[in-house]
């Protein structure tokens, strides 16, 4: 009879804990995803009458293509999913996030500077000129400084993610590697110049095997191969020393002292290139951990309510 009453309590406890969950879920924002009228692919989350623009590194951009989904469709890439749970304390805190990719049909010779000009065009025509903050993280922090330097009306706070004004050299040629094979419809062979610049010491057949799993799911089928390439190159070229010093908004700078891209060496020297930044280091911490570490919303935001 204890046995049997045990496992009735057990198995309403679980039910409560089910409802509770299904709850949330339903209770939770919706992602809405679309394209502007330039053709720059977005995904929100939150109806929150603040307004976050979040710069993502352009290798997402695929991810967001007009193409890849419907109007209110939830996450189908891993990185969509990823973001969702970023975003989720921003828009619990009154924002509307927009996550947006760069304009699709890059040319050929394209530079940092065109793509965040794409960006400050885009706040002032869907965003009537200017949004409470931007969020820029990884490779997409270059075109944020950018953006900083030459256009610091069109936003309230900027903050910076696992963004230095370069790369190392060893991770600068890994990246345009990858972007050559990717742009060659070599998807597997993109992951694994990625996955030999971060765990060279593997055996070639482990990192083959994590290439042909990282390459299904982190390459969308919309990414535009010329895009790749375009974006990619762009980046390879710019060096954001010559521009830093004329960022005189308040800048918020967050990084991992793991992070194989970016030494602290070189998020040290971004931090004081800029007259009016504070740098905000996360131990333990790499490239994809700084993104996703819980504090990081929590740091945002304080730095965007002063």
């Amino acid at each position: 009879m204890r046995l049997n009453r045990t496992a009735i309590t057990l198995a309403a406890a679980a039910g409560i804990v089910a409802a509770s969950v299904r709850r949330r879920r339903r209770e939770a924002p919706e992602l809405v995803a679309g394209a502007f009228p330039n053709g720059m692919g977005y995904v929100r989350l939150g109806t929150g009458a603040k307004t976050l623009l979040w710069i993502p590194d352009p290798d997402h951009s695929g991810d967001l293509a007009r193409g890849s989904r419907t109007e209110t469709t939830p996450p189908r890439s891993g990185y969509l999913k990823f973001m969702a749970k970023v975003f989720g304390p921003f828009a619990e805190d009154g924002y509307s996030v927009f996550l947006v990719g760069h304009k699709p049909d890059l040319a050929r010779d394209c530079t940092v500077a065109d793509m965040a000009e794409d960006y400050a065009a885009v706040i002032v025509v869907e965003f009537d000129g200017k949004v409470d903050l931007v969020v820029a993280d990884s490779r997409g922090g270059t075109i944020g400084f950018t953006l900083a330097a030459t256009h610091p009306d069109r936003f309230g706070h900027i903050a910076f993610i696992a963004a230095g004004h370069t790369l190392t050299d060893e991770a600068k040629k890994a990246e345009l590697e990858s972007a050559r094979q990717l742009s060659a419809g070599r998807k597997t062979d993109a992951a694994l110049a990625m996955a030999t610049f971060l765990n060279p010491s593997l055996p070639l057949w482990i990192r083959r095997l994590m290439a042909a799993v990282f390459a299904r799911v982190s390459y969308p089928a919309e990414s535009d191969p010329g895009d790749v390439l375009a974006a990619a190159e762009a980046l390879h070229t710019f060096d954001g020393r010559g521009i830093l010093p004329t960022i005189t908004v308040p800048v918020l700078l967050v990084c991992g002292d793991r992070d194989k891209f970016v030494p602290m060496s070189i998020y040290e020297e971004t931090a004081a290139l800029m007259p009016r930044s504070t740098l905000t280091c996360y131990e333990g911490k790499g490239h994809l951990g700084t993104i996703a570490a819980k504090r990081l919303p929590h740091d945002v935001l304080a730095f965007a309510r002063q």
